[in-house]
């Protein structure tokens, strides 16, 4: 059934009329939660009953209900836009618990809902991310329970960057921010493993190339293969359980490294080695691990999490073990250096040894030793007390002589002689001492007597002094009606000043001051 003029007017000049024409209606039916099962009274093509008693004219269209009219309109959409491909930028972006993805597709001027149902939704190889630049494939469709056309989204890519790329980049900063990539939890390769783990494809060439270099390195080393699929869907979970499997059984085969890797090839062929699952295992790995994809420009997220990256799995194998005949010949300068070593201690031993016997005498001979050095220090012990007593004896003599000049006697007499002799001397000493202390003394007590100001003052001199008792050395020191005190040899005269007579220094007589 063809209806231009309804879709020109819903439309307008999106749906030319002309090519319009003569299309039929169809309706699709949707097994997603967003279609509901068709209705087939309502269905495009076969129109409902009318409403209020069917149509009054040969011109009116029939009356449709809202449902019919949604169906209507999304056939005309699906139809005419079965297949569009959108760029703009996602918003509002959220994962449903059913797996459904749905998001705002925006530019500057406008948005459009869009829907992107679970099957292909779990293709995405990236986290689609509100402000996400992107190219999106996909018909529109309408959600006919809110009346919203929208696009049903069947690819989803990034816009500038490649969907792997993307996927790598947003694992790889998630996975850094947990601490994945953490140095400090980085451990060492063991010098000398006991059995090497390895996984990686049992048909491919990694696994010949590192046991070829495993056997020339060192021959006979214990390896043993977990095998796994290292490409494609399966890849992820192989490899990882097969990491997991090695741990398991790590102590009972006493494996010390494990080699995890594959050979060259495209990003896709990589890409299980840029899975978390995998990054996850090498991360929970008791036993260090190497990694060895790809050749040496590749980088993955498991050479980031590896104890240990290496550029192919042959530089790997290079890695996990040392050259033997290196190590033999390792062993062997060492075991030459310690059997010198050992022989110059044995040949040092056996020389301090025959030193020693040779300075060893039997019993009998150092006891007859002894006994004649005891002899020797006996009759030195004599000798030496002898002379010790002859030598105390002398200064017991001398000390008696020198006792004897000191009798009490003799020194009694002796000092009663000097003391008469002394006593004698002593008494005319004394008597010109006293003499001539005297004469000093009255020569003194005429010098004090001429410099006495009273001497002075029985020449007819006085010592003037104000009532305070100031001493007056100028006329210039009182004034009229001062009272004044004169003080003369042989008492004091009080008085007051009835007239000052200043004198001229030039005019003074001799002598006065």
């Amino acid at each position: 059934m063809v209806v231009p003029g309804i879709a020109s007017a819903i439309f307008g000049p999106m749906f030319c009329p002309s090519t319009m024409k003569d299309i039929p209606f169809t309706v699709e039916i949707d097994e997603s939660p967003e279609s509901s099962a068709a209705d087939a009274e309502g269905a495009p093509g076969k129109p409902g009953p009318s409403r209020g008693g069917g149509s009054k004219g040969g011109g009116e269209p029939p009356t449709l209900t809202v449902t019919q009219l949604t169906r209507r309109i999304r056939g005309l959409l699906e139809e005419g836009f079965a297949s569009v491909l959108v760029e703009g930028e996602l918003s509002n972006v959220k994962q449903a618990a059913s797996g459904h993805l749905y998001f705002n597709l925006k530019d500057e001027g406008a948005q459009i809902r869009c829907v992107m149902f679970r099957a292909a939704a779990a293709s995405l190889r990236f986290e689609a991310e509100d402000g996400l630049q992107a190219v999106v494939r996909g018909r529109i469709s309408v959600y006919e329970t809110r009346g919203e056309y929208q696009i049903q989204v069947l690819v989803l890519e990034p816009k500038g960057v490649g969907a792997l790329q993307l996927a790598f980049e947003q694992l790889k900063a998630r996975l850094e921010a947990e601490g994945l990539f953490d140095p400090a939890r980085k451990r060492p390769l063991p010098a000398l493993p006991r059995c090497i783990g390895i996984v990686t494809s049992p048909r491919g060439a990694a696994i010949r190339d590192m046991l070829q270099v495993l056997e020339r390195r060192f021959p006979g080393m214990p390896v043993l293969l977990a095998p796994a699929v290292v490409q494609g869907d399966a890849a992820p979970g192989e490899v990882a359980g097969a990491i997991a499997l090695l741990n398991q059984v790590a102590a009972q085969r006493r494996i010390d490294t494990l080699i995890v890797g594959r050979g060259g090839g495209s990003v896709e062929d990589l890409w299980a080695f840029n899975s978390e699952a995998v990054a996850r295992a090498i991360h929970a790995s008791r036993v260090p691990v190497i990694s060895a994809v790809g050749h040496e420009v590749d980088f993955t997220i498991a050479d980031f999490v590896a104890d240990v990256r290496a550029p192919t799995p042959s530089a790997a194998a290079e890695l996990a073990v040392p050259v033997r005949d290196d190590l033999r010949a390792a062993v062997d300068g060492m075991r030459d250096v310690l059997f010198r070593r050992m022989a110059q201690t044995q040949a040092l031993g056996e020389e301090r040894w025959r030193s020693l016997v040779s300075r060893l005498s039997s019993p009998e001979g150092a006891l007859r030793q002894w006994s004649q050095r005891l002899d020797d220090l006996d009759e030195r012990a004599l000798l030496a007390g002898r002379v010790i007593l002859e030598q105390a004896s002398g200064r017991a003599r001398s000390a008696r002589e020198r006792l004897l000049g000191f009798r009490p006697d003799r020194f009694h007499a002796h000092h009663r002689a000097l003391a008469g002799e002394l006593e004698g001397r002593l008494q005319p000493a004394l008597h010109r001492a006293l003499t001539r202390a005297r004469e000093r003394m009255d020569a003194q007590m005429e010098l004090l007597d001429s410099l006495s100001p009273l001497t002075v003052m029985k020449r007819g001199y006085a010592v003037l002094r104000h009532a305070g008792g100031r001493a007056i050395n100028s006329v210039k020191d009182v004034a009229v009606g001062d009272a004044i005190s004169a003080r003369l040899a042989d008492g004091v005269l009080e008085a007051e000043v009835r007239e000052v007579d200043r004198e001229e220094e030039n005019n003074d007589p001799p002598g006065r001051g």
